[in-house]
C-alpha cells in the first residue's frame, strides 16, 4: 500500500496528469452546446484540440476563437489558459491559502516540480508573490488594451477584448478574439498595441523566479546566476532577432516595405518577441521570407525562460550548451558564467533537453509530411516546432490538420508544456543511481 501511495504521490506523475485531467474537463465543456455559436458545440476530436492548445499556452486553432465561440466558450478557453500558464498547483494553493490550510511537505514538493525551482526553500512565497504579479501584470495591460480597443468598439466589448488579450499574451497563449484567424494583423502600426502586448510576452516568458528576484532586488541588492543567464541570453536573443529580422523583411513588399518608418519598427519588433512562444502576429506569417521563417523556427525551438509560462527548451538550457562549445573550442575544461562554475549534470540535463526536443521535432516533422501530403516541409517544420515550443504561429496548417495530424500536433503541445524530461520520468517506475561504474572507455570524435 505504500508503495502505490509513493508511486502516485511522485511530483511528475502528479504534473502530467493534472494536466491531463485540465485538458480533459475543457473537452467536456467545450463540447457542450452553448460552447459555440452554432449551438451544436465542437466535435470531440476539436474540443480535446482546442483544449490542449489552451492549457498548453499555444495558440493553434482549428477552429476561430472570436467567431466559433460564444462568451461561455471563450471564458472556458481563457480559464484553461490561465490555468495552463500558472500550473494548476499554483491555483490549488491558491485555494489552500483561501481556506487557510497549511501547505504539506508533498505539496511543497509538487509546487517545486510545477515552478520549475532549484529547491522547496521559500517556495509557497513565490508562489504566492506569483500569483500577485500575475494579477497586477494582467490588470494593468488589460486595461491598457482596453482604452486602445475603445476607440474601435463598444466600451464593455473594449474590456472584455482588452483582458482577454492581456491574460492570453502574459501566458503566452496566442488565442485572440479578431477573427478570421488574422491575430493582431490590423494593429501592424499600432505602438499601444505593439508595446503593450510585447511587455506582457517579455514579462510571461522572462520567468517568475527573474520577476520574484527583481522585486527583491532593493532588499538583497544580488541577482543569482539564473537570473543573470536569463536576462542576458533573452537580450541578445530579442536584439539579434530584431535586426535579422529588419534585414531580412524590409524590401518584402508583402511584409515591411510598405509601412512607414514606425510602422516598420513595430512590426519587427513584434515578430521579434512573439516567437518566444506566445503565437500572436502582426504580420502575415505565411508573407514572410523563408530566412526569416527559419530564423522564427530557431527562436522558438529555443523558447522563453525556465519557471515562466512559455516552453521551448529554455534560454538557459541554450546558454549552457552554447558555453559547453565555447568551452571546448578554447580547451577550457569548465563552462563558467559570470565567474560561476556551471556543474556537470546541469550541463548533462541542458544536453539531454536539447536532444529529446529536437528527436521530438524531427520525429514529429516525419510523421506529419507522411498524414500531411502535398503540403510545404517548411510549413511543416514551422508547425511541429511552433506545437513543440508551445508558440501557436502557423503558416496556416493547423486549420487544414487531418484527425491523425491533429493528434499527432496534441501529442507534441503536452510533451512541449510538460516537458520531455518531466514526461520520461512520469513513465519510468523507479529512478536511482548505478550501485557500480564501469570501467572508462574512449570513442573518436569529430
Amino acid at each position: 500500500m505504500k508503495k502505490a501511495r509513493k508511486y502516485y504521490l511522485d511530483p511528475p506523475k502528479v504534473f502530467v496528469a493534472g494536466f491531463a485531467v485540465i485538458i480533459l474537463v475543457g473537452t467536456a465543456l467545450l463540447m457542450l452546446p452553448i460552447a459555440t455559436n452554432d449551438g451544436k458545440g465542437l466535435s470531440f476530436l476539436d474540443a480535446l484540440f482546442t483544449a490542449t492548445s489552451a492549457t498548453c499556452v499555444t495558440g493553434l486553432v482549428v477552429v476561430d476563437t472570436g467567431t466559433a465561440f460564444t462568451l461561455f466558450g471563450q471564458l472556458v478557453i481563457l480559464a484553461l489558459i490561465q490555468v495552463g500558464g500558472l500550473g494548476f498547483m499554483t491555483f490549488a494553493t491558491l485555494f489552500a491559502f483561501l481556506l487557510g490550510k497549511r501547505i504539506s511537505l508533498k505539496e511543497r514538493l509538487l509546487l517545486q516540480e510545477a515552478m520549475n525551482n532549484l529547491t522547496i526553500e521559500g517556495i509557497v512565497r513565490l508562489v504566492k508573490r506569483v500569483l500577485i504579479f500575475t494579477v497586477v501584470i494582467e490588470l494593468i495591460g488589460g486595461l491598457l488594451l482596453a482604452v486602445r480597443f475603445s476607440f474601435d468598439m463598444p466600451l464593455l466589448k473594449a474590456f472584455y477584448f482588452g483582458m482577454f488579450h492581456a491574460v492570453s499574451n502574459f501566458n503566452n497563449a496566442g488565442f485572440d478574439l479578431m477573427g478570421n484567424f488574422r491575430s493582431l494583423t490590423g494593429y501592424v502600426e499600432d505602438p499601444v498595441v505593439t508595446l503593450v502586448i510585447c511587455a506582457l510576452i517579455t514579462l510571461g516568458g522572462i520567468g517568475f523566479i527573474v520577476m520574484n528576484e527583481v522585486y527583491e532586488y532593493r532588499q538583497t541588492r544580488r541577482f543569482s546566476l539564473h537570473t543573470k543567464v536569463a536576462v542576458a541570453t533573452s537580450g541578445i536573443l530579442l536584439a539579434s532577432s530584431i535586426l535579422l529580422i529588419f534585414l531580412l523583411e524590409f524590401h518584402n513588399p508583402n511584409t515591411l516595405e510598405p509601412l512607414s518608418p514606425l510602422g516598420k519598427f513595430l512590426a519587427t519588433l513584434y515578430q521579434a518577441v512573439t516567437p518566444r512562444t506566445a503565437g500572436s502576429n502582426t504580420l502575415n506569417i505565411s508573407d514572410l521570407t523563408q530566412p526569416t521563417l527559419f530564423l522564427i523556427i530557431f527562436l522558438m525551438f529555443v523558447g522563453a525562460s525556465p519557471g515562466s509560462t512559455g516552453g521551448g527548451i529554455k534560454t538557459t538550457t541554450f546558454a549552457i550548451l552554447l558555453g559547453a562549445v565555447w568551452s571546448q573550442i578554447r580547451g577550457k575544461e569548465d563552462v563558467v558564467f559570470f565567474k560561476k562554475r556551471i556543474m556537470y549534470d546541469t550541463i548533462y540535463k541542458s544536453l539531454t533537453v536539447t536532444i529529446s526536443g529536437l528527436f521530438i521535432v524531427i520525429f514529429v516533422t516525419m510523421l506529419l509530411t507522411i498524414t500531411e501530403q502535398g503540403k510545404d516541409f517548411l510549413m511543416i517544420l514551422f508547425e511541429a516546432t511552433s506545437a513543440f515550443g508551445t508558440v501557436g504561429l502557423s503558416m496556416g496548417l493547423t486549420p487544414e490538420l487531418s484527425p491523425f495530424g491533429k493528434v499527432i500536433i496534441m501529442c507534441t503541445m503536452f510533451a512541449g508544456r510538460v516537458g520531455p524530461l518531466t514526461i520520461a520520468y512520469a513513465v519510468t517506475l523507479h529512478r536511482k543511481p548505478d550501485p557500480f561504474r564501469y570501467p572508462k572507455g574512449k570513442i573518436m570524435i569529430g
